[in-house]
């Protein structure tokens, strides 16, 4: 029974709350945030439970550094498993505020590893494993806004209530198919301190279209997109407001050399060109880019060879993932596949405990 406040909007309420985590050996966590205006995703309320109680943390009350004081210490404790659905997102919120997280249970990535599909929603796992239909009702709010309904908060509240069993059910369904060490391993990613850094150089590995490009091109590309993340990060505004992925694209493959060329880019937002058209261009001056560059490479097609052989990967990858009950996609990609083909050693498959399933299988034929 739930004897702790539904909704925590003061402080002496929050260190109450404190009195019952700090020993907790297991926390359901999940957040609501919004992000459509900012660069950052702005926390709107923290859920918080275990087996016995569960609350709502309103942090825009509480103007909450979450830096600091019990929540940390135990986000960042071995001691205390932290049981999340679909982790990434809330872990994208939390980190920056917590610090790296130390002991990670997502019930998404243990659900898709028992031959559940792997982006299995947290409502329909719920209603799978406990039988238990989640109401929709408040899918929609604007968490943002106070104050906040009783409807609205057990909404909330329901996104942890149940955590901890699908935590159980898994844990035991996982065990009875011999899969707690393939378990182990993925959850072990989420201890990685880098999982959520931003680093504004490796904004470019995002961007489509990039592949056969010149050096030349390929280093404008890289110090754009640094210069748009470092930016957008800078002002807390969505990367997109900053440049928008097409000019930026039309930007890399046909680099303007002076504002009139800058503001002739179709669909260049004629406010980014006024407030940031200087900085863009020295972006592209600091480059030192040929007087003529090379042509765009041409769109060429598969080579016959190499997708037969994709195809082939693929076949042995989806009888090996049938015979597991388990989707394709959990033992290989595509585009890990593709790296199989080419011979590269890093691709999934090949390392941890894929390799012992499937990936000894792949390079008998790759």
């Amino acid at each position: 029974m739930n004897t702790t406040p539904t909704l925590i909007a003061d402080r002496t309420q929050l260190e109450s709350l404190g009195q019952l985590a700090r020993d907790a050996p297991l926390l359901a966590i999940d957040t609501e945030f919004m992000r459509e205006k900012t660069y950052r995703a702005e926390l709107c309320l923290l859920q918080l439970g275990n087996e016995g109680w569960r609350s709502c943390i309103d942090p825009l009350a509480l103007n909450l550094d979450l830096d600091a004081g019990w929540l940390a210490a135990r986000w960042q404790s071995a001691d205390c498993q932290l049981v999340m659905h679909a982790a990434r997102q809330d872990l994208e919120v939390l980190a920056p505020r917590l610090g790296p997280p130390r002991n990670i249970f997502d019930t998404q990535v243990a659900a898709a590893l028992s031959g559940l599909p792997p982006q299995i929603g947290y409502a329909d796992l719920t209603r799978r494993l406990l039988g238990v239909e989640l109401s929709k009702a408040e899918t929609r709010t604007d968490w943002s806004r106070r104050p906040l309904s009783a409807a609205q908060i057990d909404y909330a509240l329901d996104d942890v209530r149940y955590l901890p069993a699908l935590r159980a059910e898994l844990l035991t369904k996982l065990a009875a198919q011999g899969r707690t060490d393939w378990l182990a391993e993925e959850l072990g990613g989420f201890d990685d301190p880098g999982l959520n850094e931003i680093r504004p150089e490796h904004a470019w590995q995002r961007l489509k279209g990039l592949y056969g490009l010149d050096p030349a091109r390929l280093r404008l590309a890289q110090q754009l997109a640094s210069w748009r993340e470092s930016r957008a990060m800078q002002r807390n505004r969505p990367r997109g407001w900053i440049l928008d992925d097409a000019v930026l694209r039309a930007m890399i493959q046909s680099p303007p050399r002076d504002l009139a060329a800058l503001r002739a880019i179709p669909d260049m937002q004629p406010g980014v060109a006024d407030r940031a058209g200087t900085d863009l261009l020295a972006v592209i001056d600091a480059c030192e880019l040929p007087g003529e560059l090379p042509p765009l490479p041409k769109r060429t097609r598969p080579d016959p060879a190499f997708e037969a052989q994709v195809r082939r990967l693929g076949e042995l990858t989806k009888t090996v993932a049938s015979s597991l009950d388990m989707a394709p996609e959990m033992l290989a990609t595509r585009k890990d596949l593709e790296q199989v083909a080419r011979g590269d050693d890093s691709a999934a498959p090949l390392n941890g405990w894929r390799r012992a399933v499937v990936g000894a299988k792949l390079l008998a034929v790759a």
